[in-house]
């Protein structure tokens, strides 16, 4: 086995890639990392430069790690921001650092990516093993594996990672048939103060419009993007992916892309951009040129729960943090990253800060249990 660091995607065949998924995840296909790097959304602009760790045998790939040289710590959604000023108040450099992720998507999935055929534990050995030595070599801060499914967690903990847990908010589907059906769940009053909430979005008078990424014309990508990027820009920073980005997946991977607008009598006033695997719907981005109430509510949760309920999904994954999602279905839930710390001291002290931090954390994610809309 030989292991390579590669700094771009094209020298590596989509098919040797994908294969090794052992899931459909749509951030971990080759296609979207390609679509990232071929149209700069990743890359030195960004601070995020690829340096994918990929294993060799007989001239096949065997395992792959999506990793990327990090100057920043934008668009990771697991925040170090106070270690890095840690760093800095004592002299030390935080970055440049080592990151394995779907870039600026905090969605949960398989990071580590090993051929079935292997022995998954030795080839992972392997590849940590190498990454850490590089982050000496090259005089890296830190190596961190962001939105870890708990197995793989586990797996990291076992070869020396710290890890670390976060909290979201998912809506699970246990087989209902109907929106009916999921709101029959729900207290009275919750189930009042939704209804509520999708009249007053129907008074916007608007019509929606749920279109696969692979059926959706220019001026629907068009639309999504300038919806995207109007969000950033009034209140998230950066928007990092662009159009072109959006053209192309929706052409090589267009079957898990999907579009929810509100159109008015003018064109499209409010979209969300969402991806899908067989099991799971996932919301990403939001945004619109009108403001109508509750109309947000309407495109990025009720009508993404319905299309569950019909698509027979079982899970659907909003996006990052939202307390306000508890009340309209979405229930906590535990998300994991794993990090190494070169410097001995500072890697000590976080170890320390992640075990208070766990034990917080549960207890958060404990007390937003207790405010299910759900009946007891």
């Amino acid at each position: 086995m030989e292991i390579r660091i590669h700094s771009t995607l094209d020298d590596i065949e989509a098919s040797q890639w994908n294969r090794l998924l052992a899931t459909p995840n749509p951030f971990m296909r080759y296609e979207f990392h390609a679509a990232l790097e071929q149209h700069h959304c990743t890359g030195e602009m960004y601070g995020w430069i690829p340096r994918h760790i990929i294993a060799w045998q007989d001239e096949q790939i065997i395992a792959i790690i999506p990793t990327y040289e990090k100057d920043n710590s934008y668009g990771e959604f697991v925040f170090d921001m106070a270690w890095a000023d840690a760093y800095h108040r004592h002299g030390l450099d935080y970055y440049p650092k080592w990151v394995t992720s779907a870039p600026y998507s905090p969605v949960t999935g398989p990071r580590c990516l090993i051929d079935n055929k292997q022995d998954r534990q030795s080839i992972l050995s392997s590849l940590i093993n190498f990454v850490i030595e590089q982050s000496r070599q090259r005089d890296f801060s830190s190596y961190h594996i962001l939105f870890t499914d708990e197995n793989e967690t586990q797996q990291l903990q076992q070869l020396g990672l710290m890890r670390r847990l976060g909290c979201q908010f998912h809506w699970h589907n246990p087989g209902y048939d109907t929106f009916e059906d999921f709101l029959a769940t729900l207290t009275a009053k919750k189930r009042k103060n939704i209804r509520q909430e999708r009249r007053y979005a129907a008074q916007a008078n608007v019509e929606i419009e749920i279109i696969q990424g692979k059926h959706a014309t220019d001026e629907q990508l068009l639309a999504a993007d300038n919806f995207y990027r109007k969000t950033f820009n009034e209140k998230y920073g950066t928007p990092t992916l662009n159009l072109g980005f959006f053209r192309q997946i929706s052409q090589t991977m267009g079957e898990q892309l999907l579009f929810i607008f509100a159109k008015g009598e003018q064109g499209y006033i409010a979209g969300a951009i969402c991806f899908q695997d067989e099991t799971t719907l996932y919301g990403r981005h939001w945004g619109c040129i009108e403001d109508h109430e509750h109309l947000h509510f309407e495109v990025c949760y009720y009508q993404g729960i319905e299309y569950c309920i019909e698509h027979k999904l079982k899970t659907f994954e909003p996006g990052a943090q939202g307390e306000h999602k508890i009340s309209r279905g979405f229930l906590p839930t535990p998300t994991w990253s794993a990090h190494w710390i070169k410097h001995p001291e500072f890697s000590s002290a976080i170890q320390h800060f992640l075990e208070n931090e766990e034990q917080g954390m549960r207890l958060y994610i404990e007390n937003c249990a207790s405010h299910s809309p759900y009946k007891k």
